[in-house]
């Protein structure tokens, strides 16, 4: 059995796929299904259930999920140990940036990382929150920056960069700015991303605060969207800091409140590639920053 056979198949158990893995892998699906068949043949046990909705880890493909990925991270650091001893760190580094990312912060971390360690490759991948968690998660990335409006989940290593205010906004006249009137703004709809992002996490902590729920969700998954929305009299939404104040200063919205707490720009990767060495590099500069 193979390394590659071994990230072909945690690709699989991650993404639930053949058809996402191969396009994570940058192969064809024979491709992947062959890798996954060869382990199955080699340990002569069945990892996966083929379903109409894609691939299932059987029992033993769960049990042999967490020893599959923690060689390959020993793979990894083997790999990086070894070019450690000829006196310098080198690779490859892929970062996911998130909306709100502190750019100053990430500039300076990737001018740290070019001066410490000139051989080492940077890429970036930009998308959101949830793109950078999934990336963390299948492999994709290696570290990145996303936003947290609660607790980091526990599989997480996680630094602080910066933090941002999240506004409840509304178009002029639409709601009372003061005195806050919930059962007349539970009655109009509510604009905002899945509870996956720090907004959607920040409303279902507010309706529960206020021990209320709006009659009418409206679902966006990108914050240009929603201000459109907002804008065009649709209803109440949430807005990270900067496009609120932006749309404020135009008199396109009012912002009826503050939401609390303010979320957090936050620098992950991986609890278990914590010990890497260049992702422990990067977490060093990360800290080290004024």
């Amino acid at each position: 059995m193979e390394i590659h056979q071994l990230k072909t198949f945690i690709a699989v158990a991650r993404e639930g796929s053949i058809t996402r893995a191969s396009e994570l892998l940058h192969l064809s699906q024979p491709a992947v299904s062959a890798h996954i068949k060869a382990i199955e043949d080699a340990f002569d046990l069945v990892l996966f259930e083929r379903t109409a909705r894609g691939m299932s880890l059987t029992l033993d493909g769960q049990r042999l999920l967490l020893k599959a990925e923690q060689t390959l991270a020993a793979h990894q650091a083997l790999l990086t140990e070894a070019t450690q001893l000829k006196g310098k760190l080198s690779g490859k580094l892929t970062f996911g940036v998130g909306s709100n990312t502190n750019h100053e912060a990430l500039g300076k971390l990737l001018i740290s990382l070019s001066e410490r360690c000139p051989a080492l490759d940077v890429a970036l991948k930009h998308g959101s929150s949830q793109d950078v968690l999934v990336g963390l998660r299948n492999g994709s990335l290696d570290a990145g920056f996303y936003n947290e409006a609660a607790q980091p989940d526990s599989d997480l290593s996680t630094l602080e960069v910066s933090r941002f205010t999240i506004y409840v906004a509304a178009r002029p006249g639409l709601a009372a700015v003061a005195p806050l009137d919930w059962k007349a703004l539970a009655a109009l709809p509510w604009i905002y991303p899945p509870s996956s992002a720090c907004c959607g996490r920040t409303a279902e902590r507010l309706f529960a605060t206020q021990h209320m729920r709006p009659k009418r969700v409206i679902s966006v998954d990108r914050e240009q969207v929603t201000r459109s929305l907002i804008v065009g009299g649709l209803g109440v939404g949430l807005l990270h800091e900067a496009t609120a104040k932006d749309a404020q200063a135009k008199g396109e919205v009012e912002l009826l409140f503050e939401a609390e707490p303010p979320a957090r720009v936050l620098f992950a990767l991986l609890e278990s590639r914590a010990r890497e060495p260049l992702l422990e590099l990067a977490a060093e500069l990360m800290r080290a920053r004024p």
